[in-house]
């Protein structure tokens, strides 16, 4: 019986900001609450005691006394204590339930869970993107909680329990809480996992968390690029019994991640490295080799007979985004920046600083608020309605601009970069063309980015002295052949891993099961 997160019809009866009835149904609590109990009490009677019946309710609007609140919500379970056969308790809305970690750290809900088992005998169960082992013990040792709900660190990792059972911690895949999980239902889309890439393909196209079929072939592989999409690879083939070796130009695994996780309030985002590097320490068969920025001459050298090229992408600094397919004008020795070049250590020094957003998703903001924590004047223009438009799909859009406005940066929506000069950037609104001057000491361009492909396209020019090296495939995978998120990097390693020495296709067969709805013939 659902009355949370503003959802239906049960929470607004118990919110005073929806229901304003003069009825039996509105007014003081007892009233607000009758619906929710009368629909509690029908359901069990419908169902006996053929399974047991919950209800989810939000404890907090997070509004104030102009919503709901938890004084008067726990009056409410107060009054219905013992009727439902478990309590779930939350949040409302659905975006303060399932915050970002970026804007909540693990456990945010618990001042607001305390205290409601002091209320009733019945389990109570809550949320709070826990990950941490000992946080969720403790919370049942000290009676805060009954059970544990997991959603997204079970979409993590689907045998969460079962590895805290067995003890095997290591082995967890945490949930980063980036909410990548939660895009699919605004985009209306197959759902994805940052850190799970089988999320949505164990019927679709037979993956398993878990377990992967073993190895066809003795053939050994070589994948250039530590990044989410190599050591997703890596240790999957590792897992499929495939001798891999690993070649990282750096002398840290981790790509994209390593240097995303440094910036404000993505830290949790390391775990897609850390969880795929424990588990490489755990298989014999992977070497992984630091410092080895290759060549072609390298790759075909070495003669092992396939090669998955993971070798990421790099921002542009040319302005070519969404809204320009070709670059702006941009002033030799203009103070022009990129995210990969802010990510290794290349900033503006202090002053006013633009950054141009033509990527919508979280990049734009974490630049603008990076730069403001640096102490310089930013003003955030996007050709966008709002700041980070696409964070929508995850929840956080709100958040992000509350928090850039509140760090005193200036939003220019609608809004377009057309020129940079030496001082001074050219502004257009993205509606009647009319231009404006704003002077710069730097330019932040958070567009697209380009695939780093060189090895790629040299080692596919001399495709005719595969054969002679030994090398049967080279494949780009990941950002190196499409940049795109975290999420599509590990699928794309993941996809490798799985699909290599696959049967060919039948003529017309497609790589993946589908449902096929028809309408039954009438009778």
């Amino acid at each position: 019986v659902y009355a949370a997160h503003a959802l239906g019809f049960l929470h607004h009866f118990l919110s005073r900001r929806y229901n304003q009835r003069t009825d039996e149904y509105g007014g003081p609590i007892e009233n607000r609450i009758r619906l929710l109990r009368e629909i509690t009490e029908e359901t069990k009677a419908a169902v006996g005691d053929t399974c047991a019946v919950p209800v989810r309710i939000s404890v907090d609007e997070l509004m104030g006394e102009g919503g709901l609140v938890k004084e008067e919500v726990e009056d409410m379970i107060g009054i219905m204590a013992e009727l439902p056969d478990l309590w779930d308790v939350t949040l409302a809305g659905w975006e303060n339930d399932s915050r970002t970690s970026r804007f909540a750290e693990e456990g945010a809900q618990e001042p607001f869970i305390m205290g409601i088992k002091r209320l009733t005998t019945k389990p109570v169960v809550g949320v709070g993107r826990y990950t941490s082992v000992d946080r969720m013990v403790s919370l049942v040792n000290k009676g805060i909680l009954d059970l544990i709900g997991a959603a997204r660190p079970s979409i993590a990792d689907p045998f969460l329990p079962k590895k805290i059972e067995e003890g095997r911690f290591d082995d967890i895949r945490e949930c980063i809480g980036c909410n990548i999980c939660v895009s699919g239902d605004f985009t209306q889309s197959p759902i994805r996992c940052t850190q799970n890439p089988t999320m949505a393909e164990e019927w679709r196209k037979g993956w398993h968390p878990e377990k992967i079929r073993r190895a066809k072939t003795d053939k050994p592989v070589l994948v250039v690029g530590a990044g989410p999409t190599g050591l997703e690879a890596a240790q999957a083939l590792g897992k499929r019994g495939y001798d891999v070796t690993l070649a990282e130009a750096s002398k840290e695994l981790g790509g994209r991640v390593l240097q995303e996780s440094r910036l404000p309030g993505l830290s949790a985002w390391i775990r897609v490295a850390d969880y795929r590097k424990l588990q490489l320490n755990q298989l014999p068969n992977v070497q992984t080799y630091f410092a080895s920025r290759l060549t072609a001459d390298d790759v075909l050298g070495f003669g092992i007979p396939r090669v998955a090229i993971a070798t990421g992408a790099t921002w542009r600094r040319d302005g070519v985004g969404h809204a320009f397919t070709l670059p702006i004008p941009i002033a030799e020795g203009a103070p022009v920046f990129s995210p990969s070049d802010i990510m290794t250590g290349h900033c503006p020094e202090g002053g006013k600083v633009v950054v141009f957003d033509d990527d919508h998703y979280y990049m734009g903001g974490v630049m603008a608020e990076l730069m403001a924590e640096k102490g310089c004047d930013v003003t955030y223009v996007t050709p966008a309605s709002e700041a980070s438009t696409w964070t929508r799909n995850t929840m956080e859009q709100h958040f992000i601009q509350k928090r850039m406005l509140e760090k005193g940066i200036k939003i220019r929506s609608f809004m377009l970069l057309e020129s940079i000069d030496l001082q001074e950037a050219v502004l257009a609104c993205a509606f009647t063309g009319r231009q404006e001057r704003l002077a710069i000491d730097a330019v932040v361009l958070v567009t697209a980015r380009l695939p780093n492909e060189q090895l790629f396209v040299d080692l596919k020019a001399r495709q005719a002295e595969w054969a002679d090296a030994g090398i049967d495939s080279v494949m780009a995978i990941g950002d190196a052949q499409a940049p795109a998120t975290i999420a599509h990097a590990t699928y794309a390693g993941h996809r490798y891993a799985e699909e290599l020495d696959a049967e060919p296709l039948a003529e017309g067969q497609l790589p993946f099961k589908r449902e096929i709805t028809a309408l039954l013939p009438l009778a």
